[in-house]
């Protein structure tokens, strides 16, 4: 599928500028969110629809069974399906309304990466979905969520500035 032209999409070939701008800008708000202290990772957005969190998860991130706890899945998976919906999206901070996901694998300890990827939507909501691969490669789980327009303008959130180098 080919991401739509969304409302408030802006252009122009100063760098970064525009898409790339706007890309930067989300990779920095995340970065700026407590929540991302408790967890090594890093977002990048090389395009429209797409987003990547690569981790690193160790034994601190495990349930009493001796795997890491579902929640660090969960938000993983969120994450990397949101930020390749709000890649779309330059005006509004998204929120999640709804996300299902599927265990495949158990998680030790290693690299992980999180990828999203826009499915549908183009105004007010969106769908995407994400996929959790270990450091072999193989998938150890997968996501879908449906993501909806905010209230809360993006350029207000402490961390967005796509103005920043």
């Amino acid at each position: 599928m080919t991401p739509p032209d969304t409302e408030g999409a802006a252009g122009g070939a100063s760098v970064p500028s525009g898409e790339q701008a706007h890309f930067r800008a989300l990779e920095r708000l995340y970065a700026s969110a407590p929540i991302n202290r408790l967890f090594t990772s890093r977002l990048s957005i090389a395009e429209a629809g797409h987003a990547v969190i690569d981790f690193t998860v160790d034994e601190s991130l495990y349930h009493a069974a001796g795997a890491v706890h579902g929640t660090v899945y969960f938000k993983m998976l969120d994450d990397a399906a949101f930020y390749a919906a709000n890649s779309l999206v330059n005006d509004r901070f998204l929120l999640t309304t709804a996300f299902n996901l599927l265990f495949t694998r158990p998680l030790r300890t290693g690299k992980v990466r999180a990828m999203g990827r826009w499915i549908s939507g183009h105004r007010r909501v969106f769908v995407a979905e994400a996929s959790l691969v270990d450091g072999s490669g193989e998938e150890i789980g997968r996501g879908t969520g449906t993501f909806m327009r905010s209230q809360h303008e993006l350029s207000g959130l402490p961390g967005y500035n796509p103005e920043k180098g």
